[in-house]
């Protein structure tokens, strides 16, 4: 008898990251394996998220209140119809020594969040975890969207129903001030976004403290669209009063790209 090691080459290493959608929509994406043993392998593609001890696992206190915040579950965000987030095609099947196949990934998401992600494994023969690929995905609302600062949600949703809140109610009674920016298109303000910028008064010159907000557009396949989307900041006067800098007061974003823009704050001198 004559003894081989079954082995494959994946086109995605670790993550597959599958962007921004709107939610409601969906986007495809592709990878390959390639057999590069002397065999025949027999395959199938499981998802955590359908692992037959999933909801054994999820009675584990979740890792941000837990003392550790080592991960050790990458199921994030699920969708609300019970359908499946992540799908591939196809599951299962067998790859000819030297041949290639190729998996189509569909992410659908049902509502907005950033926290959708999945993990897929490749196992050879019903036993060998031959490769593992993190997926990745993003769900707006809006086909614009505006995000950084510090994190005001948590990475694991809550079946609680909580009631947005303004971004005058978010900062009242604090020493910042309410930055407000509007879509063009949409005139609605966005959800709260904190930002903290911390000064550290030194001998040299001084050095305002930076930070960043990164502005959006998604690209949306079935209103294919080359059109720029716009927007803007209000309250520049009150922010330049307390010292506060942005890299620029309007601009414009393409659709699939993410406009990072700079701000700063330098103390006055009261």
């Amino acid at each position: 008898g004559r003894g081989v090691m079954p082995s494959i080459v994946c086109s995605v290493e670790e993550v597959l990251n599958m962007g921004y959608v709107i939610a409601g929509e969906k986007v495809t994406s592709t990878f390959k394996i390639q057999n590069t043993s002397t065999l025949t392998l027999r395959y199938s593609i499981q998802l955590d998220s359908l692992s037959s001890t999933r909801d054994k696992d999820r009675q584990r206190l979740p890792s941000f209140i837990m003392s550790s915040l080592q991960r050790t579950e990458f199921v994030g965000t699920q969708n609300y119809n019970g359908l499946s987030v992540f799908s591939i095609f196809p599951t299962e099947g067998e790859i000819d020594a030297g041949k290639s196949q190729d998996f189509i990934v569909t992410f659908s998401p049902d509502h907005e969040s950033l926290y959708y992600s999945d993990c897929l494994k490749v196992v050879l023969f019903g036993k060998k975890i031959a490769h593992v690929i993190h997926l990745k995905g993003a769900a707006r609302d809006h086909p614009m969207f505006v995000e950084g600062g510090v994190p005001l949600d948590v990475p694991i949703e809550s079946l609680a129903v909580t009631l947005p809140v303004s971004p005058h109610e978010a900062l009242k009674g604090g020493n910042g001030l309410p930055l407000t920016l509007y879509y063009k298109t949409l005139q609605e303000p966005v959800k709260s976004i904190l930002l903290i910028l911390e000064y550290i008064e030194g001998e040299s010159s001084p050095v305002p403290a930076m930070t960043e907000l990164k502005v959006g557009a998604v690209q949306r396949a079935q209103f294919a669209s080359k059109k720029n989307m716009e927007f803007s900041f209000d309250s520049l006067p009150l922010l330049q009063q307390k010292g506060f800098t942005i890299e620029s007061a309007k601009g414009t974003v393409e659709p699939g790209q993410v406009k990072r823009i700079s701000v700063s704050w330098m103390p006055p001198a009261d």
